[in-house]
């Protein structure tokens, strides 16, 4: 079993930037592909971003592409997820997971492992 724990969310105003942490606890959590993905009221989850176990490959939604950094710290369990120039459309629950794979994907439905979320509010 894996379990995640989500941090760092909270209300902040459009430009600005917010940094959001997920603490794993698990043997294999090193050889585990990360993600982040998101759900805004009456909208389905939406992928985010995706880490690869080595933490060399990334991958990201288009709409955050470019504000949005996904990064690993195997050593300390972590995976982090640094959001620059917020925007009110960011405004969502986030939520970390983990893949039983050491390579990344974009579908929900891959990941085994969730967080509880964290609330994110971005305000105009």
């Amino acid at each position: 079993q894996v379990q995640l724990v989500e941090s760092g969310g909270g209300l902040v105003q459009a430009g600005g930037s917010l940094r959001l942490s997920c603490a794993a606890s698990g043997r294999t959590f090193s050889t585990y592909a990360m993600g982040w993905f998101r759900q805004a009221p009456g909208k389905e989850r939406e992928f985010v971003a995706t880490i690869r176990w080595s933490g060399d490959v990334t991958g990201y939604a288009d709409s955050v592409k470019g504000r949005f950094t996904i990064s690993r710290d195997n050593a300390k369990n972590t995976v982090a997820l640094q959001m620059n120039s917020l925007k009110p459309e960011d405004t969502a629950v986030y939520y970390c997971a983990a893949r039983r794979n050491p390579y990344g994907s974009y579908t929900p439905n891959e990941y085994a492992y969730w967080g509880q979320g964290t609330q994110v509010t971005v305000s105009s």
